[in-house]
């Protein structure tokens, strides 16, 4: 069993996860007016010194330093405060948050997009963070969270990318950044490359995808290695009763965990409320399909094509830690590529952060995006 499980991770380029702490800030942010409280003996001041690995910069944290703390919400408060909204009939779950400053922001409304297995609540560690300076957008794709799973639907990354734009459109209505993780990032890459969009204000990727399965990443050795294997798993995961049997194994408790365990940098973040987090959607109806469906889909579009139609501004946050998509495979090496080649595009490594930068270690990624978000231009 152990072994499927891993598979079963590698295969789906991301189990994201959630941490229930409570969101550490930096002083950066004093400018800011922000409400929050010191703690005494926490350690995270972020010092910039040069990557390695990359064209960018390795973020890593140095003790005997006070932290500015920021509560995150609760996952029952998120729960809460959500809508829903019609998509081609189906019900998506979403959430709107603008913090204690109501509608008087500085900088562009944000929507946030997680990555396979997450919802909502994978950013409650961020969300009160960027409600200071912006109006919060929070949604649960298509087969995720508290949003429709429907029976027989095929999941596309363009699918994906299209309800993203329409939300933009019939919610928002506002030009706004959009904030990805793994295949949620290629799924703003995606909508963010329409050359007719003009309300995507700026894009910004937490270790982006390659495709919506591994199946995109042949180029990868590490692939290559397993390629037959995962043919195989697709063919096995066809067949109803195996995809029932491997998918009740996946979504125990101890076996979400050990993939959560092996996805984050920061182990502490991997606690009862995260594995419930991913498991709770996983027992809904529909949840099945829309795991056979994806694992076993088409890859979806290369972000490689997709990169150089952006003109708007990009900011890059990648975990160095990352099993998934490591910087050193050909997804990573491609990104980090970017910097020295198009000015619109920034990037800094992560120390110690594996798949999911913004709930592992959300401060390193705070002290990046939001001076990122603050500098952009106006129009």
């Amino acid at each position: 069993m152990g072994v499927a499980v891993k598979l079963t991770a590698i295969l789906h380029h991301q189990l994201p996860p959630q941490l229930p702490n409570i969101l550490s800030h930096h002083h950066k942010l004093n400018p800011l007016s922000i409400p929050r409280k010191l703690t005494g003996n926490m350690s995270c001041r972020c010092a910039s010194t040069a990557a390695a690995a990359a064209s960018g910069e390795v973020i890593k944290e140095e003790e005997d330093d006070q932290v500015l703390l920021i509560e995150p919400l609760e996952v029952d408060e998120i729960k809460g405060i959500c809508s829903k909204w019609e998509w081609r009939g189906y019900t998506i779950n979403y959430l709107k948050y603008e913090g204690l400053n109501g509608g008087d922001k500085l900088s562009p409304p944000v929507l946030l997009v997680h990555g396979f297995g997450a919802s909502v609540a994978h950013w409650r560690r961020n969300i009160p963070t960027l409600a200071q300076t912006s109006t919060v957008y929070a949604i649960d794709l298509l087969g995720f969270g508290a949003s429709d799973k429907p029976v027989g639907f095929e999941y596309t990354m363009e699918a994906w990318a299209q309800l993203i734009l329409d939300f933009l459109n019939e919610v928002v209505q506002s030009p706004t950044v959009l904030v990805g993780n793994s295949v949620g990032s290629l799924a703003c890459v995606i909508a963010a490359a329409d050359a007719q969009n003009s309300l995507v204000r700026g894009l910004v990727l937490l270790n982006c995808a390659g495709g919506m399965n591994n199946k995109a990443i042949v180029d990868d050795w590490r692939i290559k290695l397993v390629f037959p294997l995962l043919l195989l798993i697709d063919f096995l995961l066809k067949q109803k009763a195996i995809a029932s049997f491997f998918f009740e194994r996946v979504r125990q408790r101890e076996s979400l965990r050990n993939i959560l365990l092996s996805v984050y940098g920061n182990k502490e973040s991997v606690d009862d409320d995260l594995v419930e987090i991913i498991r709770d959607p996983a027992l809904a109806e529909g949840a099945l399909d829309a795991f056979v469906s994806i694992v076993t889909g088409p890859p979806g579009p290369n972000p490689v094509q997709l990169m150089p139609q952006i003109k708007i501004p990009v900011l890059i946050l990648w975990g160095d830690e990352d099993p998934f998509t490591p910087i050193d495979g050909p997804v990573g090496k491609y990104f980090s590529s970017l910097p020295s080649q198009v000015p619109n595009i920034s990037l800094s490594m992560l120390q110690g952060v594996g798949h999911c930068p913004h709930d592992d270690k959300p401060n390193l990624v705070h002290d990046k995006l939001v001076p990122w978000l603050s500098a952009l231009p106006s129009s």
